[in-house]
């Protein structure tokens, strides 16, 4: 592998507005300059957190850290104090890199301002393909958020892979408005058109009067988004221009799917992926595609489904725990040498914990998730573990259990179920939100007497209602 990010190097010209976020652009060769002077100041460093806002800001500082080899972990802006002590303690970052100079002064760790107007011209050899080039913090099925490891080949085939599947080109203009710092958002969102060399208009939120103004060839968002735009028909019209709409993080409701193609001209690409493995299966540009199916495995990856006895499903139309192989995979969870074995087969595949069902064709529907502890929120993966583990420590609170029930809009809301005493369901929803992030607080608290429990006292949660 040579640059993980060629457009800094000028191989796709220099335009002025490379990359522009909310209003703010800056060119290739001011990227490059403004991320070498954050390079400058991190260089030599473990690794160095963000707070990753929707700014500007927040992609120099990642492509500096990637310019000094230096890991980054990009933290939710909206992190409560449990959050973020979690993300910095676990990772071990003492240096945090902020973008707005709203970051909150932690004990023991620097912040570092970005200043987009700084120039540095200093030359950083590149990285070897090995290097972990992000540590993105994805929420399991227990217990606080894990940090994936991801190398800088993994995110370079990974971009490669997509860039096939959807005939990405230097000449396409992306625009979408996800967070930055998950693997939507910033690795495909972000890092994909400096590798394809695309301009990237952010429109800070994913909103539908954004997106219509917007004037990109491709477009990402999830299913939430999708939902919103085909709800404002005139801005689901203005995108019949562009060439591409893509759909991630979750399942796209079959009527939406169906809406979105009917206002815009063209039914939109589903793909499907997770923070350890990249986007491992996708539509194609050039391509057929399915309401309710994610299509075919991109460049390189190799899916099967195995049964619960271990034994690989080769009958079409079956269901299975999906299995996955391929360059794009992670390389381990921090720290967490156990949990990272465990989702590995003794042949060396990932088992992504998602059910599916594989055609004849080799087309690919995902039915549903093997634990009813992820929750999937407006694009977000929630772990149930962690709006638990907050839940129990309000003094009030003797018993909580967080599942995800359907929800029109988000796919699924975070729904628990708490025994306490003295305190009420927005009390405690309120309390999710101040120590999480926002999308993570409960939208619904049903105050119960006792949770349903087994002979060995364990929470049965497939008999709470919505579940």
């Amino acid at each position: 592998m040579s640059d993980l990010l060629p457009a800094l190097r000028g191989v796709f010209g220099d335009p002025a507005d490379l990359v522009w976020v909310d209003g703010v652009s800056l060119s290739a060769s001011g990227l490059l300059g403004a991320a070498t002077a954050v390079a400058d100041r991190i260089a030599g460093a473990p690794v160095v957190a963000l707070s990753a806002t929707a700014s500007i800001g927040t992609v120099v500082g990642v492509v500096g850290a990637l310019l000094a080899g230096v890991p980054v972990v990009p933290m939710p802006p909206d992190s409560g104090p449990a959050e973020r002590r979690h993300l910095l303690t676990d990772s071990g970052a003492r240096l945090v890199l902020d973008a707005d100079g709203g970051f909150p002064a932690d004990d023991g760790v620097t912040v570092v301002p970005i200043d987009i107007t700084a120039r540095s011209s200093t030359s950083y050899p590149e990285p070897a393909d090995g290097d972990v080039a992000l540590i993105l913090y994805t929420s399991g099925t227990t217990g606080a958020p894990k940090g994936v490891r991801l190398s800088r080949a993994a995110i370079a085939a990974g971009l490669d892979a997509v860039a096939d599947a959807w005939s990405w080109t230097p000449d396409d203009v992306l625009a979408h408005g996800l967070p930055l710092f998950h693997v939507h958002g910033l690795v495909l969102g972000v890092l994909g058109p400096l590798r394809a060399g695309s301009r990237l208009v952010h429109t800070r939120r994913p909103t539908p009067e954004g997106y219509a103004a917007a004037g990109g060839t491709l477009y990402f968002g999830v299913p939430t988004v999708w939902s919103r735009v085909v709800a404002d028909e005139s801005a689901a019209r203005a995108l019949a221009g562009a060439r591409l709409l893509v759909s991630g993080s979750a399942g796209l409701p079959v009527p939406v799917f169906e809406r979105l193609a009917e206002l815009t001209g063209q039914p939109p690409v589903e793909r499907y992926g997770m923070t350890e493995t990249l986007i491992t299966v996708s539509s194609r540009a050039d391509g057929e595609r399915r309401a309710g199916q994610v299509g075919l495995p991109v460049r390189g990856v190799r899916t099967r489904l195995v049964g619960e006895d271990g034994a690989v499903l080769t009958e079409p139309d079956v269901v299975g725990e999906l299995q996955v192989s391929g360059p794009t995979l992670f390389v381990d969870y921090l720290g967490k040498p156990d949990a990272t074995e465990a989702t590995r087969t003794d042949d060396g595949w990932f088992r992504t914990g998602d059910v599916a069902r594989i055609g004849a064709d080799g087309w690919h529907r995902i039915v549903g998730r093997a634990s009813t502890d992820l929750i999937k929120s407006g694009g977000y993966r929630i772990g149930a573990g962690e709006v638990e583990d907050v839940l129990l420590g309000h003094p009030a609170v003797r018993e909580a259990a967080v599942i995800g029930t359907p929800h029109p809009d988000l796919g699924q809301q975070v729904t628990a179920f708490v025994v306490a005493d003295g305190v009420s369901g927005a009390e405690l929803a309120e309390f999710v939100a101040v120590e999480l992030s926002i999308h993570k607080r409960p939208r619904q608290v049903h105050l119960v007497d006792a949770l349903p429990r087994n002979a060995m006292g364990k929470v049965q949660k497939k008999l709470l209602p919505g579940s």
